[in-house]
């Protein structure tokens, strides 16, 4: 798998996860994906920041729960910009909520906090040093992150406005984000990428574009907010979730098919959830 070097405006680039006890996290996820840390937080700092690695590259991070916040773990998605700055005037015009003004993070980049107008929280990054995830799609990284919502149609706005998403609808009611010109920025370090991406079956037009997925949340789940969720690809589903167990997490959704993958749903050990997803062709034809 080619590494990223650096992502386009508007393309979800990294992932962390805020922790009230890191080293519990490192701890787990370390055994669950084969993540090898380091601690890019100088040394004496009040907090931790922990680089999640695999074979070298940046997968994902493990930081300190920011102080004030509740005491829970969550995984937090951040939005590739050029200018955080510039966004916050996009996210206020278009009905969204300023939580933390942009802020330099020393030599790595630039970076702010945002919830949209139903409450879901994103943060962008405007890259210096730090380009993002270097390594996603296979086992043990990032795979997909999905807004959670119950208002597609006011988020279609949202998120139009602020990054020129559309949407692509997909049989059985899958509905994905999709940035106009993605798939031909992709296709300078991947020339092969919409003929393999053809090949498997699996790609209609437009899916070269797919930056994220967009899932209505079920009426009957009220005590569900909208929100922002991480998917990380893994060779087998089960496995990772029998492991999960063993390490002191939780799986809350047993490994289950659904078209095109096998996936699980599973919560750390000091509750952010997050899903296990394998990619499996011969899911294709299963039905919603």
């Amino acid at each position: 798998m080619l590494e990223r070097d650096g992502y386009l405006p508007g393309v979800p680039c990294w992932v962390d996860t805020s922790q009230p006890d890191p080293e519990v996290a490192v701890a787990f996820y370390g055994g669950l994906f084969g993540w090898e840390f380091e601690d890019a937080m100088p040394p004496g700092s009040a907090g931790k920041y922990y680089i999640a690695r695999l074979r070298g590259g940046d997968v994902a991070a493990v930081g300190s729960q920011p102080e004030g916040q509740p005491p829970s773990a969550v995984w937090n998605t951040y939005i590739w910009v050029e200018s955080a700055d510039a966004v916050v005037s996009k996210v206020i015009g278009a009905g969204g909520r300023v939580v933390a003004e942009p802020v330099d993070v020393p030599d790595a980049g630039r970076m702010a906090v945002f919830t949209d107008p139903e409450g879901a929280a994103f943060r962008v990054w405007e890259a210096r040093q730090h380009k993002g995830a270097r390594i996603v799609n296979e086992p043990g990284s990032l795979n997909f992150n999905s807004l959670n919502t119950r208002d597609p149609e006011g988020a279609k706005s949202f998120y139009g406005s602020v990054f020129g998403w559309e949407t692509l609808d997909l049989p059985g009611g899958v509905a994905m984000w999709r940035l106009p010109g993605y798939g031909d920025f992709l296709a300078q370090s991947d020339p092969e990428l919409r003929e393999r991406q053809a090949a498997s079956g699996a790609a209609p037009e437009g899916f070269a574009d797919v930056v994220a997925t967009l899932n209505p949340v079920a009426e009957d789940q009220t005590d569900t907010p909208a929100h922002w969720s991480v998917t990380f690809a893994v060779d087998d589903a089960d496995a990772t979730a029998d492991r999960a167990a063993a390490l002191g997490g939780r799986v809350l959704v047993a490994p289950f098919d659904a078209p095109w993958v096998r996936m699980t749903v599973i919560s750390d050990p000091h509750g952010a959830t997050f899903t296990a997803s394998r990619f499996v062709p011969e899911n294709q034809g299963l039905a919603t």
